[in-house]
């Protein structure tokens, strides 16, 4: 089994990536006790300390984990660029931004000037190598697939969400003055229409394909769907320092058009499927691209129907839509996939004619896969209603996502306890085959 297209002779060690992978679902767990310890007062308001902290366990501690170790394996293996010293280069973003993302979270929390000043350290020197490595590998790449170019645009908004992101930690520890709501909201913007969804198009256009059995993406759409999405993410963000406000909405329509045209693009693709045995992870694209159409389609209604823009539950709504149900829902059904696919793959590369081994369903069977996968759902459902009812689903909510994160670490954490043993059993009867 070598899927075409990858160049898996030039895979990292499956260290590199997994370290990321079994560090993040625990930053689910650690939001959720963070609403436990809250309570429903978490849900009063966006801009509250306890509310920024819980944000940012997500789309650090959980989202960047996951996307950044995924780079670190997809630029070899899909791109066929390599990344120098790929182990000191996992820990050297690794550490700085599982610390740095604690230390951020805890200085919002208890509202910590020196602890912003070590948070811009930390996630500067994690994110400054991981984008220093990434744009030198990508822009190396010998191809310009719709992969590649989606990953550059990527890389862009991640840079800009990250250069927003210090730029307003900065100003909370030194006391600059800063339009801090306007630079919130692009920092949001660029974070999840930009670095968050052209990255998960990217990756997309490979493994939805060749995972799923669907035919691959129109040419058209995986060449022009990143720049167009870049350049008009751009454009918006221009007009609203401008405070240019007919052409700020335009661009947003037109952003939210686009990630429309890319979650129902990818829905149909599933209706394709050539081959037709249930496949658990399918759930979790589902539940992915339907609450990004849903986001979507909920920010048009609120330019459209001013009751709804000022609705303090909407800002909610479209939060937990856009980073629990799109981003994480979709990151948590990969990991399924990715995860027991290099284990096998790196068993076959080390054991191959000298021991036997397993299928990838015997590294991660369905059931867990399945049983997770409703949890995520019920998770999904139970924080969209405390949006609307914190105060009788907040707790239930909360429970509901650490369990997400627990059981996720749990599967992930038995993929690699099964590929250590069976590469232990393997190399140890080695000797007597031979």
């Amino acid at each position: 089994m070598n899927p075409a297209g990858l160049s898996l002779e030039q895979a990292p060690p499956f260290s590199v990536p997994l370290r990321f992978f079994l560090t993040a679902p625990w930053f689910l767990a650690l939001a959720a006790a963070l609403m436990f310890w809250e309570g429903p007062l978490i849900f009063a308001s966006r801009w509250l300390p306890a509310t920024l902290a819980l944000t940012h366990l997500l789309v650090l501690g959980f989202m960047a984990q996951v996307m950044l170790g995924a780079l670190l394996q997809i630029l070899p293996v899909a791109v066929g660029v390599t990344i120098p010293y790929p182990r000191l280069t996992a820990a050297l973003i690794h550490l700085p931004l599982t610390l740095g993302t604690l230390t951020l979270a805890g200085a919002l929390l208890f509202s910590l000037p020196s602890g912003f000043a070590h948070a811009v350290g930390l996630l500067g020197l994690g994110f400054g190598v991981a984008l220093l490595a990434f744009h030198i590998a990508l822009w190396r790449a010998p191809v310009a697939s719709g992969t590649v170019i989606a990953l550059r645009c990527a890389l862009g908004a991640l840079l800009v969400t990250v250069a927003l992101g210090l730029l307003l930690a900065g100003g909370l520890s030194w006391g600059w003055s800063l339009p801090v709501v306007e630079l919130t909201n692009l920092h949001a913007v660029w974070g999840l229409a930009g670095w968050t969804a052209l990255l998960l198009a990217g990756v997309a256009y490979q493994v939805v394909p060749m995972f799923h059995m669907t035919p691959p993406y129109p040419t058209g759409l995986t060449r022009s769907f990143a720049p167009l999405m870049t350049g008009v993410l751009a454009a918006g963000s221009a007009f609203i320092l401008l405070d240019w406000t007919v052409a700020a909405l335009v661009a947003g329509l037109a952003l939210a058009m686009g990630l429309i045209a890319f979650a129902a693009g990818t829905l149909y693709l599933f209706t394709q499927r050539r081959r037709k045995i249930s496949d658990p992870t399918l759930g979790y694209w589902r539940m992915s691209m339907g609450s990004l159409l849903a986001g979507a389609a909920l920010w048009l209604l609120t330019q459209w129907i001013p009751a709804l823009a000022t609705a303090p539950q909407v800002e909610w709504l479209l939060g937990i839509l856009l980073i629990f149900g799109f981003a994480i829902a979709v990151i948590n059904g990969m990991l399924y996939k990715i995860a027991p696919f290099l284990a096998w793959f790196h068993l076959q590369a080390q054991l191959l004619g000298r021991a036997k081994i397993p299928h990838i369903k015997q590294l991660l069977p369905d059931t867990p896969v399945r049983r997770q996968m409703r949890v995520s759902l019920a998770a999904l459902l139970l924080l969209l209603a405390a949006a609307v009812y914190p105060a009788l689903f907040t707790y239930p909510a909360a429970l509901a996502l650490g369990a997400t994160g627990v059981w996720l670490g749990v599967n992930l954490w038995s993929v690699w306890r099964t590929y250590r043993r069976i590469l232990r059993e393997g190399l140890a009867i080695a000797p007597a085959i031979q």
